[in-house]
């Protein structure tokens, strides 16, 4: 323990250290070029490792996109992803018929339960300039009752996403999205109804936290089974605990001890994870999160005989129309737009 308040610091990688309930969590950020006439990169993609492209070359990957960069369709059960999509936009693709594009703020929380396949996509849409894409993707467990729930995803929209805001006492502002759990008054929108965080006796909460040069906020305690992390990804000069923090670092903390943040020169921001571990065995095979070995050959076995319904679209990487805004399109038919 490195004091009263902190238990672990480690650096971060490209996929970061997590902790029950949650399975993963990886922060994509790509400095995409000019998007071409079928929304992939105005660049060469020769020297690349098309299929399993995770090289950071020019400031941008392909990841497993041939034409246009992300993630064709691949399956999933036994679990959930929450994807924070905070620059750039993401095309969703699934097994159910369903669909959207959501981005520059949006939140996506998929429930994959049963199972089912998904494709996510990032389109190029803007041909006259680059096209940055920042995203967190989360993948938070489901316990065993719920393994095998129905497949659902709910769009957590930018614009109904609540902001926590706070001055200290030399005026320096502390923002937070809260796209999980409660801050002070503000809470964040319903997550899928068969989440773990859908009950507030789990704590779940998932945030990001920007704060301003020279400012000072403590973080709010919780119960003392919470496991809780900080993600800190960007700022030069940080002090938890009154200890200095060099960036790109995961501390985690002890929950029930108020723990203050300080902040140096330089704006800085963090990621926020924690959760009432679910305490259930976990065996992981790629996409399948089960709680037995058993359970993992049945979902190989289910997949190859269903396809977890099958995949409905022209292409494996589907891609919307360019001119398409922000929409959610359901498997019962239902379409929001913004």
């Amino acid at each position: 323990m490195y004091n009263k308040a902190i238990l672990n610091i480690q650096p971060l990688g490209f996929m970061w250290p997590v902790h029950d309930p949650f399975l993963f969590c990886v922060h994509h950020k790509d400095q995409y070029p000019k998007g071409n006439e079928v929304m992939g990169p105005v660049a060469s993609l020769k020297g690349r490792n098309l299929g399993q492209d995770f090289t950071l070359k020019d400031g941008w990957r392909m990841y497993h996109g041939h034409t246009v960069p992300g993630f064709p369709s691949h399956p999933h059960r036994g679990f959930e992803t929450v994807t924070v999509v905070r620059n750039g936009f993401v095309d969703h693709s699934d097994s159910h018929g369903a669909a959207g594009r959501y981005g520059n703020g949006d939140v996506q929380w998929m429930t994959a339960g049963s199972g089912l396949q998904h494709s996510e996509m990032f389109p190029l849409l803007n041909r006259e300039g680059d096209n940055p894409l920042e995203l967190f993707q989360v993948w938070l467990n489901l316990p065993r009752a719920r393994k095998f729930v129905n497949p659902h995803f709910k769009m957590l929209w930018a614009e109904n996403i609540p902001v926590f805001s706070y001055r200290d006492l030399q005026g320096n502002a502390t923002e937070i999205n809260v796209f999980a759990g409660e801050v002070g008054s503000v809470a964040a929108p319903s997550p899928a109804p068969d989440s773990w965080a859908s009950d507030p006796k789990n704590e779940v909460a998932i945030w990001t936290v920007k704060m301003e040069p020279g400012a000072k906020w403590s973080i709010p305690t919780a119960s003392p089974e919470v496991r809780r992390t900080l993600y800190y990804f960007e700022g030069h000069e940080l002090k938890i605990a009154g200890l200095e923090i060099g960036p790109y670092s995961a501390i985690e903390l002890l929950p029930d001890i108020e723990v203050i943040v300080e902040n140096g020169t330089s704006p800085a921001q963090f990621l926020l994870l924690q959760g009432i571990p679910i305490a259930e065995p976990v065996v992981q095979y790629g996409p399948f999160v089960m709680n037995s070995q058993s359970e993992i050959h049945q979902a190989f076995n289910d997949f190859r005989k269903t396809q977890f319904g099958g995949w409905p679209w022209e292409r494996t990487d589907q891609i919307h129309h360019r001119d398409a805004g922000r929409f959610a399109r359901y498997a019962d038919g239902s379409i929001e737009e913004r």
